[in-house]
C-alpha cells in the first residue's frame, strides 16, 4: 500500500494548474492525505470516482483544512480531536485555533490501523502562537494519537510546521529560534519520538538536503534551500511494515512537495 501526504496550499489552485490529477495518475496512492486545502467539497471539483473522499474544511473560507482520499472505504472518519481532549486542554477558536473550526485534524479508521491527517498551526513569525502551541496543541495532539493507539496502530502525517533536527533545514544556524525551529517546537516533536512514534523517512535516509518546503522567493526551491516540515510518523509496532519512505521534490504545484511511504499489510 502507498500513502502520500501533501500540503497543497489550496486544492482549487492545484486543480487549475493541472497538478493534482497527473500526480495521482502517476503515483496511484492508496491513501492520500491533503493539508491546507482551503476549500470544502462543494468548492473543488476534483473528480476521482475511484476514491472515497472525506473533507474537513475550515469554517473560515479559503483557509486551512484537511482531507483524506482513499481507495479503501474507511470504517469510520472523525474530525478534530478525540472526545474530551479539546475541553481538557482548553482549546478554543478565539484563543488559538480550534482543530475543529479550522479543519486541522481528520482521522480515518481502517481495519488494521488509523490514519490521522494533521495541519499543525504555525507559531507565526513573531512567535505569537508559540506558547500555546508548545503547552496546548502539541500535547493535545499527542494525546489524541495515543488515545487511538490504545485500540490499534496509528499512522499520522501532515505538515507539522517544525524541522526536528539541524539535518532538517538548510540553514539551521541562522534559523535557531525562528518559527518552525524553536526549542519548544522541536521538543514538541521529540515528545512523539519519546512516546514511540517513528519518523519513517529517517528509517531510510540520513543527512541533510532532504526538504519538503521552500520559500517562494530567492530561488529557494531551485537551490534546494528548504525545510523538512512534512512527515509520516507511525506507531513503533508498524516500523517493520514500512518498506520505503520518500520525499518527492519533483512534484510541483505547491510550495510543499508530497511525502510518502510504502507499507506492507
Amino acid at each position: 500500500m502507498k500513502l502520500y501526504s501533501w500540503n497543497v496550499n489550496g486544492i482549487r489552485a492545484l486543480v487549475r494548474k493541472n497538478a493534482l490529477l497527473p500526480f495521482i495518475e502517476r503515483e496511484q496512492p492508496d491513501i492520500l492525505a491533503l493539508q491546507e486545502i482551503k476549500a470544502d467539497e462543494g468548492q473543488a471539483n476534483v473528480g476521482l470516482p475511484e476514491y472515497w473522499k472525506h473533507w474537513n474544511a475550515a469554517i473560515k473560507r479559503g483557509y486551512s483544512g484537511t482531507a483524506i482520499f482513499s481507495k479503501i472505504n474507511p470504517i469510520n472518519v472523525s474530525i478534530g480531536l478525540a472526545d474530551g481532549i479539546v475541553n481538557e486542554f482548553g482549546l478554543s477558536a478565539d484563543e488559538f485555533g480550534d482543530p475543529t473550526s479550522e479543519g486541522r485534524i481528520i482521522t480515518a479508521e481502517f481495519e488494521k490501523f488509523y490514519v490521522v491527517n494533521v495541519y499543525t498551526p504555525n507559531s507565526k513569525r513573531e512567535l505569537t502562537r508559540l506558547g500555546l502551541r508548545h503547552k496546548i496543541w502539541d500535547p493535545a495532539f499527542l494525546k489524541h494519537c495515543r488515545t487511538l493507539e490504545a485500540h490499534k496502530p496509528v499512522i499520522f502525517c501532515g505538515d507539522l510546521n517544525v524541522a526536528h533536527t539541524e539535518m532538517d533545514l538548510a540553514n539551521p544556524s541562522t534559523n535557531h529560534n525562528t518559527h518552525g525551529f524553536t526549542d519548544e517546537e522541536r521538543a514538541g516533536f521529540q515528545a512523539f519520538v519519546d512516546a514511540g512514534f517513528v519518523d519513517t523517512f529517517r528509517l531510510f535516509h540520513r543527512g541533510n538536503g532532504h526538504y519538503s518546503w521552500w520559500a517562494a522567493w530567492g530561488g529557494a526551491r531551485e537551490r534546494n534551500v528548504g525545510w523538512r516540515i512534512d512527515y509520516i510518523m507511525v506507531s513503533s509496532v508498524l516500523k517493520d511494515k514500512i518498506k520505503k519512505a520518500e520525499i518527492h521534490p519533483d512534484i510541483v504545484g505547491s510550495d510543499h512537495c508530497p511525502v510518502s511511504i510504502t507499507f506492507d499489510f
